[in-house]
């Protein structure tokens, strides 16, 4: 697997009630999540709050084949058991998802541990706890979560500045805004609603915010000794 850091530049958080607005069997959420990689995603969280186990099980087994065709990563939110169950490649957990230092010691090696932040402080809990990487937000006002704190620009920054993991910025992030980014020190970005909200496009879509994201996230400590 590639360094965690270049595999968090572009991060396609899965949203299936987009395709429930379009004509039915016109496109799954297979098929958006492929059309995703194909577009520029480097990883993909399945995200699906509604959904039991069983059910949560089996979507996130045939997303799991898709994402191991192309060779990137499926991380699944806030199921441990699903994680498991599907062989996913990571968990995602926010604040009040359990213990994170327990979560930590049930995941097989290797495994990846993402967890939500909202403030510097946040960061260095969830670093010492065992996390591969933060999600940091909300950094804009977004509708994909109606709980969300907006963390700001200076936010992000803060995170960022607080821990050496790498940080990926969420929240109300699209094509047009993405450029605010800039030198806030984040290595990737997350995105719903901007990749899956048009089913019939998009691929085009992450195309779009694959090439915000490169204009604005950070380059790996690797990239920068070797351009030296």
């Amino acid at each position: 697997m590639k360094n965690l850091h270049d595999l968090l530049r572009l991060y396609a958080v899965t949203d299936r009630s987009w395709i429930s607005r379009i004509p039915a069997g016109h496109h799954s959420l297979e098929q958006q999540v492929e059309e995703a990689i194909l577009g520029g995603a480097t990883i993909i969280q399945l995200r699906e709050k509604e959904l039991d186990d069983s059910a949560f099980t089996e979507l996130a087994t045939r997303i799991a084949g898709v994402t191991r065709r192309y060779g990137v990563p499926l991380i699944i939110n806030d199921n441990l058991a699903v994680a498991l169950a599907c062989g996913a490649d990571g968990l995602h957990i926010g604040q009040h998802d359990g213990n994170p230092r327990r979560i930590r010691s049930q995941l097989p090696a290797g495994m990846i541990l993402g967890i939500s932040a909202g403030t510097a402080e946040e960061a260095r809990v969830a670093r010492d706890a065992g996390a591969d990487y933060i999600g940091a937000g909300a950094v804009f006002p977004t509708g994909s979560k109606d709980d969300a704190t907006h963390i700001g620009l200076e936010g992000l920054r803060e995170v960022c500045e607080a821990v050496e993991l790498p940080v990926v910025a969420i929240g109300g992030i699209t094509r047009d805004n993405a450029g605010q980014l800039a030198e806030t020190g984040i290595a990737g970005i997350a995105v719903i609603s901007a990749i899956f909200s048009d089913p019939e496009h998009t691929q085009e879509a992450a195309n779009g915010m694959r090439e915000a994201a490169d204009a604005v996230c950070v380059m790996p400590i690797t990239e920068l000794e070797g351009a030296e």
